[in-house]
């Protein structure tokens, strides 16, 4: 049975560690680009201009995350016709939702950049990166809620090809724009939105070609899909509530460091790509907790479910321990290879040991995080996002004094660890 668990966690989970891992290196590619042809000012445009869409688009990762726990469940328990009125509804919620982000533009950007407080020199760079960007939002969203029904399917391979042609499409076209033709940060920010839709596209083509013959034998009515929309948002509220805690840990990391100069911010986006790489990699374990958990719950496997979970904890200390040490023996290197700002460099060594530390202490959160989405507790995942987000904060408070830019990564381990712990908690109080 251990065989047949592990064999079926790592079909899940290889094409989303493939898929995920293209994120990281696209954004790899971007600071690399802007690091060869700018100096600090331009890496920091790309982290605040990054940071200000992850802010909107992670506030409504309920899209991927609740469709997918909900139709993996749908799925276990066979109501195929619920499999279908969860794709349709999720698609209407994404791309509206985009396309409000793309009529409330400026002010949103308005927004966005007093609450990040870039310097001038950084926001003049910015401006541009928004303005191209932002007409990739419902594209974005509607391949968020594609995703998470793949996922809910067990079906990791389309999202993976989707995302590997999409950043390869990003990748290419940023290096020519930018490269061969000179367009700077203009030239990024085209190539990342042509690429959203060349995803996005390509998602609802395969949906048509590998899923539509079912959808049609187990048709969901319009009705159906409409009247469900209200419990669809009860559900996601606790999510949106946990994602919101992220993102506000998230920008404040980068706003305090964007507050403390363009070289500490531009050595801060340098070692967050560690954590992003190991973040999108363990993501790759967490879609599988999703999927298997979410389908064991939905046809009452129990006893199946609890050694999932233990089978996705042993493989997940395995990889952490093994990106511990490429980091710690790797880690000046990679900072070498992404810049070659001497000065931003050093200035990334003294805090380089903050990001060796980054998969021992947050590989749990990742695990726990794809096993309850898959069981649709998003109230204990709103619960350890609250204590793990007041700690980040608290600390900061306490120690950005005496600390600086080290009581910053501190804070951050300790949210990292916190969330796991109280998962744990939380799930061994109330087992399936």
């Amino acid at each position: 049975m251990t065989n047949k668990t592990d064999t079926a966690i790592l079909r899940l989970a290889l094409p989303s560690i493939i898929q995920n891992v293209t994120v990281p290196l696209l954004g790899l590619c971007d600071v690399a680009v802007m690091g060869h042809v700018g100096g600090a000012a331009h890496i920091g445009a790309i982290a605040v201009g990054s940071m200000i869409f992850n802010v909107m688009y992670w506030l409504f990762g309920f899209l991927r995350m609740g469709t997918s726990g909900l139709t993996s469940q749908a799925l276990g328990a066979r109501r195929l016709a619920d499999v279908g009125a969860m794709l349709r509804r999720g698609l209407l919620v994404g791309v509206g939702l985009g396309l409000v982000i793309v009529i409330l533009q400026v002010p949103l950007r308005s927004l966005a950049l007093a609450l990040m407080r870039p310097t001038a020199d950084v926001a003049r760079l910015c401006l541009p990166y928004y303005n191209i960007c932002v007409w990739g939002a419902p594209a974005v969203l509607g391949l968020y809620a594609l995703t998470g029904w793949y996922v809910g399917m067990q079906n990791t391979r389309l999202p993976m090809l989707i995302a590997v042609l999409q950043n390869v499409v990003n990748i290419l076209l940023s290096l020519a724009l930018v490269v061969a033709l000179g367009w700077g940060i203009r030239g990024v920010a085209l190539g990342t939105v042509v690429a959203q839709w060349v995803g996005f596209l390509t998602a609802l083509l395969l949906l048509r070609r590998y899923y539509g013959p079912t959808l049609r034998r187990h048709p969901s009515p319009l009705s159906a899909v409409f009247s469900g929309l209200g419990r669809f948002f009860r559900l996601n509220l606790d999510i949106f509530l946990r994602t919101l805690c992220l993102v506000a840990v998230n920008l404040w990391f980068t706003s305090a460091g964007a507050a403390q100069g363009a070289l500490t911010l531009a050595a801060n986006t340098l070692l967050m790509q560690f954590f992003m790489l190991f973040s999108y990699v363990m993501d790759g374990f967490a879609y599988a907790g999703e999927a298997l958990s979410g389908r064991l719950y939905g046809a009452r496997r129990t006893d199946e479910l609890q050694r999932t979970v233990s089978r996705l904890f042993r493989i997940g200390w395995l990889v952490a321990i093994v990106f511990t040490a490429v980091y710690a023996l790797a880690g000046d290197l990679l900072l070498r290879l992404l810049t070659t700002d001497a000065d931003v460099v050093s200035h990334a060594r003294h805090f380089l040991p903050w990001a060796v530390l980054i998969p021992l202490c947050g590989m749990a959160a990742f695990v726990w995080d794809g096993i309850c989405i898959g069981l649709t507790r998003s109230r204990a995942m709103l619960a350890a996002c609250l204590v793990a987000a007041t700690a980040f904060f608290a600390l900061w408070l306490a120690l950005r004094t005496s600390l600086a830019n080290h009581a910053l990564w501190l804070a951050l381990l300790v949210y990292l660890v916190l969330r796991g712990l109280v998962l744990a908690a939380l799930y061994s109080r109330r087992t399936p």
